[in-house]
């Protein structure tokens, strides 16, 4: 397999990792080789649109397609993303086949094409994703517990403070400010009563078309939070519309609505994630330089004033 196909954001992240990315990426070869001898795999194929593990397309022994998983050690895959799989039995999320702890690797059931792929308009994809998380939010949560809105919410907070001071202050005190009060918040109005199973970054690349004509999805963080969080997620995509639209505050706020009616989950709360998301999701592109952190960057300045 031609390894030099490697989705470029997979390789920045293992480069961002020192030499211990360096060290996954050389043994990636010997790690399908050995799996492919295990499973008794065939017909591989690196599939695009990977953020840190690695995706390859497979023929399980009966020629039933499946995806082939290997993340980096110091990714979680074999923690919370294990956990949700198997909790789901493949409803709502794409069904797990098999485990290789030592090489850090899944083998997945194959679904459809990804969502965002289908040339359909954002609204449309957000209507999609509304959709497939209503059922997610309905699976069992894992035993062994899952990281909590309390949490993430500090966690947020600590990474966009830490990333914001390494880059040199890239977005403007108010921005930072409101991500402070934000993730304060956020953290504080945690209640184990109304969480649920959450993906944890639930975007239109990690849905994927399912046999019944609706939409799984891949990649789970699992989270145990509430459902707010997950369409914050979903509000900061798609950053250049906002931007086309002359007012991306007013146009957020349409979004946040949107999002609301789809779901009824209260708006304030998508509005208050979908901030620290859209923060903390342009800090991180900003720092590994991928994908659309300007754009990011300039709808924070727009919420920052709302």
């Amino acid at each position: 397999m031609d390894l030099s196909r490697l989705p470029e954001a997979v390789r920045r992240r293992a480069w961002a990792e020192g030499e211990r990315g360096r060290e996954w990426l050389a043994a990636l070869p010997q790690i399908l080789e050995r799996l492919a001898s295990l499973w008794r795999l065939g017909g591989f194929e690196i599939l695009d649109g990977g953020s840190e593990a690695l995706a390859v397309a497979v023929a399980l022994p009966d020629a039933r397609p499946a995806v082939l998983k290997i993340a980096p050690p110091w990714a979680d895959l074999l923690g919370a993303e294990r956990r949700v799989l198997e909790a789901a039995g493949g409803s709502g999320f794409a069904e797990l086949y098999a485990v290789d702890g030592a090489a850090h690797a899944l083998l997945l059931e194959r679904l459809g094409t990804r969502l965002d792929l289908l040339g359909w308009t954002p609204e449309a994809q957000m209507d999609a994703l509304c959709g497939a998380l209503m059922a997610v939010w309905r699976a069992p949560v894992p035993a062994g517990g899952l990281m909590d809105g309390e949490e993430k919410a500090r966690r947020l907070g600590q990474f966009i403070e830490e990333t914001a001071r390494v880059l040199g202050a890239p977005l403007s005190a108010p921005v930072l400010a409101r991500a402070r009060a934000y993730a304060a918040d956020r953290a504080k109005t945690h209640d184990p009563s109304r969480a649920v199973l959450a993906h944890g970054d639930a975007h239109a690349a990690n849905a994927l078309q399912a046999r019944d004509g609706g939409f799984k999805f891949i990649d789970p963080d699992g989270l145990f939070i509430e459902p707010a969080y997950d369409l914050g997620v979903i509000m900061r995509e798609w950053p250049e519309v906002l931007l086309e639209e002359g007012d991306p505050l007013a146009a957020g706020r349409a979004r946040c609505a949107q999002l609301a009616a789809r779901t009824g989950v209260d708006a304030e709360a998508i509005w208050r994630w979908g901030y620290l998301e859209t923060v903390s999701t342009g800090l991180l592109c900003c720092k590994l330089d991928v994908f659309d952190w300007r754009e990011m960057f300039q709808v924070a300045e727009a919420w920052a004033v709302d």
